[in-house]
């Protein structure tokens, strides 16, 4: 396809078929995928999906009961969440004591998210968030508003976690128990370890191919994919050791760590999301499509689910 002509308006805005014609494969498993396919398909282009990452079951179970159960009796002043997977861990976890994951937090507990997706599922689970970050939406945003002081916190995380959000709460004075809450696989999980359905509302359902990483090579290779989204460090480093290269295929990022991840592997970014969004991938998809174009403003409000 190579650079295409972008339907942009005056206002900005993308028109209703902007990317016709294009082939975007979606580095996310068909759970987690329905809003943005959707909104692909919106646009005209015909979106694939490239399941790449899942997740299981944390090893150390243990640990994992004694940080949850030290959270429901107050141990804790701050619960930081950076993921709606850890959501989905800790709403598993209250439900396997009898409860709701609002009625097991104790009142005087306050809550971060990292990222719009991980916000809009607690507060869907009645869950009030009272830190998180405007700006830059990711664990540097968080970092950038957390205040100075001694507070206890509990630091639920995926077992391949970047430890600099650990090191800098550290930094500012906070007492960290850092817990894995589960392993990232490659896709699919073991059926005996892997993670019920994700927290909150579900997605919608949709149709889109599901493709192997060998049918997606293929396409590459054919020159019958026009762009990639890559949804996370980890899909990222999967993209690199199953695709590349990707010839004259665009890559798009969901946000600045998955683009850094890319760039170390050698793996050009044509477009990084300004939101992790929705909108903000389609806009990115319109961007590394068409770069002579100027990015639309986002048009779909929905917010896209963080992984690892």
């Amino acid at each position: 396809m190579g650079r295409r002509s972008a339907n942009i308006r005056p206002d900005g805005n993308a028109g209703p078929r902007v990317l016709e014609g294009a082939r975007v494969l979606v580095t996310r498993s068909p759970d987690r995928a329905g809003e943005l396919v959707s909104a692909l398909r919106g646009t005209g282009a015909e979106p694939l999906l490239l399941p790449l990452i899942d997740f299981e079951h944390a090893s150390d179970q243990h640990s994992l009961d004694v940080a949850f159960d030290a959270l429901g009796a107050g141990a804790y002043s701050w619960l930081v969440v950076s993921s709606v997977t850890t959501v989905q861990v800790l709403e598993a976890k209250a439900a396997e004591r009898g409860a709701a994951l609002s009625a097991w937090l104790p009142g005087s507990l306050q809550v971060a998210a990292v990222g719009p997706a991980t916000r809009r599922v607690l507060e869907a689970l009645d869950i009030a968030v009272d830190l998180a970050p405007a700006g830059q939406k990711s664990a540097a945003g968080l970092l950038d508003i957390w205040p100075r002081s001694r507070a206890s916190v509990l630091l639920p995380q995926a077992d391949i976690a970047d430890p600099r959000l650990r090191r800098g709460l550290e930094a500012r004075g906070a007492s960290v128990q850092a817990v894995t809450a589960y392993r990232t696989v490659d896709y699919p999980a073991d059926p005996r370890r892997g993670l019920s359905r994700p927290a909150g509302p579900r997605q919608q359902e949709h149709d889109a191919p599901v493709l192997t990483p060998a049918e997606a090579k293929a396409g590459l290779d054919a020159g019958t994919l026009h762009a990639v989204v890559a949804a996370s460090p980890s899909a990222v480093r999967r993209v690199h050791s199953e695709l590349s290269p990707l010839g004259e295929c665009r890559l798009v990022a969901i946000g600045r760590s998955t683009a850094a991840e890319a760039r170390s592997l050698g793996l050009p970014v044509d477009a990084v999301a300004e939101e992790p969004t929705v909108s903000g991938l389609v806009a990115a998809v319109i961007a590394a499509l068409d770069p002579g174009q100027p990015t639309p403003h986002p048009v779909h409000p929905q917010t896209v689910k963080d992984q690892t």
